[in-house]
């Protein structure tokens, strides 16, 4: 059921109030269940955002999501949400707006948050054709955290630091507020993180990325190069230059929205630089 802007779970306990989380501004926690793990063409089905505010309060947005297309009875077994769950809930292009306003000026925290919620998240905006920067936004991954520390899934991850066993796995609202408590458990377990998302992130290091689906990275020097294919490790200014025709390959080819809006600043930047 599509319950949207709710708050039906209680905040994670925290022992130790002085090791609370510190923010400066909001910090969303974000969970999506979708229709598989194509970045390309999978589409999100459910989405739960848990905002915790710098004053100590919270609020919290769920919704289901009409993908549009039809899901495999193995996905099905994973999250529990059916086509006629879906059927009459509303477009990610329907919700875009309210999503993007719900997250203003929040950074944001994911379990494994770069596989595949955040760069769905980005790819539905774009498919939506509503403007997501995710600049100037903090992005904390909580199983970056566990792995360096402790290597589990979220299920045992949630079990090692709140003595809890997850039950229902795979409602993203569940999963989230597991992610929140997780992490303010982390934060309790392990004094070198801090207490705020920038002490955190100097503790984890920081994903400089320059799109989701990785396509592309950074070199040594800070250098843009192709992280894939036949020019992997070579600078993508270089190749463009050489082979232009490898830009319209990439364009045309099945690559996220946000791989080719990536490649299409550096390619633009690049042609400008000529005149």
């Amino acid at each position: 059921m599509n319950k949207g802007t709710h708050n039906p779970l209680p905040l994670p306990r925290i022992i130790d109030e002085s090791r609370m989380l510190q923010l400066k501004k909001p910090l969303a926690f974000i969970d999506i269940e979708a229709t598989g793990t194509n970045i390309s063409t999978d589409r999100i089905v459910e989405i739960a955002i848990i905002k915790y505010l710098p004053d100590g309060n919270r609020s919290v947005k769920r919704r289901l999501v009409n993908p549009q297309m039809p899901m495999a009875q193995n996905i099905i077994d994973i999250h529990g949400i059916t086509d006629d769950m879906v059927q009459h809930a509303p477009t990610f292009k329907q919700l875009a707006h309210e999503l993007k306003q719900f997250l203003d000026n929040c950074d944001i925290a994911c379990y494994n948050a770069f596989k595949l919620d955040m760069p769905l998240l980005i790819e539905e905006f774009l498919k939506a054709e509503v403007e997501f920067d995710v600049k100037g936004r903090k992005i904390v991954d909580v199983q970056k955290i566990f792995y360096q520390m402790e290597q589990r899934t979220l299920s045992a991850a949630y079990r090692f630091y709140c003595n809890k066993s997850l039950e229902n796995a795979h409602s993203a609202e569940i999963d989230a507020n597991a992610t929140a408590e997780i992490l303010i458990a982390q934060l309790e377990r392990y004094p070198q993180l801090g207490n705020t998302v920038d002490s955190v992130l100097k503790q984890i290091g920081e994903d400089n990325i320059i799109d989701f689906a990785r396509r592309f990275a950074y070199d040594e020097k800070g250098r843009e190069i192709f992280n894939f294919g036949k020019h992997k490790g070579k600078l993508v200014s270089d190749v463009l230059k050489a082979e232009p025709q490898y830009y319209d390959w990439m364009m045309k080819g099945d690559f996220s929205l946000n791989t080719k809006q990536k490649l299409t600043e550096i390619y633009t930047r690049i042609m400008l630089k000529k005149f």
